[in-house]
């Protein structure tokens, strides 16, 4: 996966003995092995709203000295926009993040299914989420010194807010879906759950699916889309309308 890959990336620079020491990656990880890595607990929870779905997990950088020369990192979890994919599965990256001197600032939000997500919940939780980061500890993180970095379906979402969010220094795709009115036609396990996202299909929810998709969306000036070239779940062909 390449959210194991950027982690890994950024562990690369970390020398403290205390260190989780993570796995030499493989090519397509599986979930469970993801979810399995070692990782270390985040320093604080920050509601950001009243549903229980709502809050922030900060991860303060592990050398404090390190975090005062580099951005925030607001990291959007993946999972296929679905209530059963949460945010614990990205707890290795944030710690690895915070190993390599970032400050995490880790978004929950309510998703498909029994979290009671769905467009456009989901997005205005996501942009609610950001926006708390700049008002946290009164104002310590800026927004112009603020990277949102979104896997998979979180990378879709982390696109959109950066559209919408110019003042952002800039977003970090992980294998985003860029196009989601054709993932939604496409089959494998993850598409065929877009319909429950939207709500419906693309023929049913046409002005939805366009303010839904990235591709005829603005995005923020500093995007960087990372993509695996043989990734099963986000297609590469996805970016082709970017």
């Amino acid at each position: 996966m390449v959210v194991l890959l950027l982690g890994m990336w950024f562990l690369s620079g970390c020398t403290t003995t205390n260190n989780i020491e993570f796995p030499v990656v493989e090519n397509n990880v599986a979930y469970s092995k993801v979810a399995s890595l070692s990782f270390v607990n985040a320093n604080e929870k920050v509601p950001y709203g009243s549903d229980e779905s709502q809050f922030a997990l900060l991860w303060r950088a592990t050398q404090a000295e390190q975090s005062t020369s580099k951005p925030l990192v607001v990291l959007l979890h993946g999972g296929c926009w679905l209530s059963a994919y949460d945010i614990k599965h990205s707890y290795a990256l944030s710690t690895g993040l915070a190993q390599a001197g970032f400050n995490v600032w880790s978004v929950e939000y309510r998703r498909s299914g029994k979290s009671g997500g769905g467009w456009p919940v989901t997005f205005d939780d996501i942009k609610a989420g950001i926006l708390a980061s700049s008002a946290y500890n009164s104002g310590e993180f800026k927004l112009n010194n603020t990277v949102v970095i979104g896997h998979s379906a979180g990378g879709h979402l982390a696109l959109l807010a950066g559209g919408q969010m110019s003042e952002l220094k800039g977003v970090i795709g992980l294998a985003p879906i860029t196009d989601i009115k054709a993932y939604a036609a496409g089959t494998n396990s993850c598409q065929k759950v877009t319909k429950d996202f939207m709500q419906g299909m693309p023929s049913d929810k046409p002005k939805e699916y366009t303010q839904a998709n990235p591709s005829e969306q603005p995005l923020h000036q500093q995007s960087i889309i990372l993509q695996g070239a043989n990734d099963s779940i986000v297609p590469a062909y996805n970016l082709e309308q970017l």
